[in-house]
């Protein structure tokens, strides 16, 4: 795919299922200036979309004018300028919205079913789900990635366990040596992203409910602190199996061990996270946070997140549907720091 960085106004910034000279694909094509969010921000959102349609895609647009006062508010104003799209015989002015619309009603066969299509943002820049708290909207997506991580994980350990050393049919995965070792790093993905989400709500969630009532996250807490033992673990059973005997009855007894350790762990993580949402989470409404702290929040999380917003970008989004996806996308677009924002954007689709 191209680059959305390069230099020159004209050159190609996405492009989509090229034909790869067996099976013909659409092809979408998105043209912009290097710096403008906007079109980090369109590229995103078609990458999102399954694309079955046999017509072509041209955009372009000026460059972005600096946001005032590096403010959310000035940014997110930006981000409503009017755009021209040349489609043929076609030409549609309007907002960023306007665009993702025409695209949708342009070529019907793009959208993704409606219950993964991407979040609806409504004129004033707000999401569907605008007033509930940004933590909360942040802290639920952030659930919903570990989660298809650990599921995938799990469904992932179970078919090694069956296999029992034998080499993957699919040959993208290599040797079975090379397979345990992609599993290892994945499972490592997920531990540091589960490390950073749990220090996020320990330094910023959690002493939001304590300054309201003490007695609220010791049940999370707790269970915080029972977790890190238990993922450890799970990395020191993966450790062994990589340097073990693949035809040993060790080797069988580490990858059925292994299983075993992460289907608990699936059932704890899930307990964990309903019990949040369900019991935690809702009372955040009741905290009565100011628009203005709610964003300082959101902000002070990127900050805590550093690995998670940089090179674990991409594994978080993996695990979000085309519709969280955009969710947490416009959340990234919040970040009052302008270029923190553009590069948590980049990270995404470079």
């Amino acid at each position: 795919m191209g680059n959305c960085l390069s230099n020159s106004t004209e050159t190609l910034t996405a492009e989509i299922l090229p034909n790869d000279g067996a099976t013909v694909y659409p092809t979408v094509r998105l043209h912009g200036t290097p710096d403008s969010i906007f079109s980090t921000y369109i590229r995103f959102a078609i990458l999102q979309n399954t694309t079955t349609s046999s017509d072509t895609v041209s955009s372009s647009r000026p460059s972005l004018p600096a946001p005032p006062n590096e403010t959310a508010r000035g940014l997110r104003s930006n981000w409503e300028n009017s755009i021209t799209v040349p489609m043929k015989s076609d030409l549609e002015s309007g907002s960023r919205d306007a665009l993702l619309r025409f695209i949708d009603t342009r070529f019907p066969d793009l959208s993704v079913p409606e219950e993964s299509s991407k979040a609806v943002v409504l004129s004033d820049g707000e999401s569907e789900d605008g007033t509930v708290s940004l933590m909360v909207r942040v802290t639920r997506l952030q659930h919903k990635s570990v989660t298809w991580h650990v599921e995938r994980l799990v469904r992932w350990a179970e078919d090694l366990a069956t296999r029992g050393g034998k080499k993957a049919v699919d040959p993208k995965m290599g040797s079975w040596k090379m397979e345990v070792r992609k599993f290892g790093r994945s499972y490592s993905q997920l531990l540091d992203l589960m490390m950073e989400h749990a220090q996020m709500e320990e330094r910023l969630i959690f002493p939001i409910f304590d300054r309201a009532d003490r007695g609220l996250t010791k049940a999370a807490k707790e269970e915080h602190a029972r977790d890190l033992p238990i993922m450890n673990g799970i990395k020191e059973i993966i450790k062994s199996i990589e340097v073990l005997d693949s035809g040993s009855s060790n080797y069988r007894e580490a990858l059925y061990n292994l299983s075993t350790r992460l289907n608990s762990f699936q059932e704890q993580c899930k307990q964990h996270f309903m019990e949040e949402e369900l019991e935690l989470l809702p009372l955040m409404e009741a905290v009565e946070l100011s628009k203005e702290q709610d964003e300082r929040a959101l902000e002070q999380c990127f900050d805590v997140m550093q690995a998670t917003h940089s090179g674990l970008l991409k594994f978080l989004v993996e695990g979000l549907s085309p519709k969280d996806a955009m969710k947490y996308l416009d959340l990234i677009s919040m970040c009052r720091d302008r270029e923190r924002m553009e590069y948590m954007l980049r990270m995404i689709i470079e």
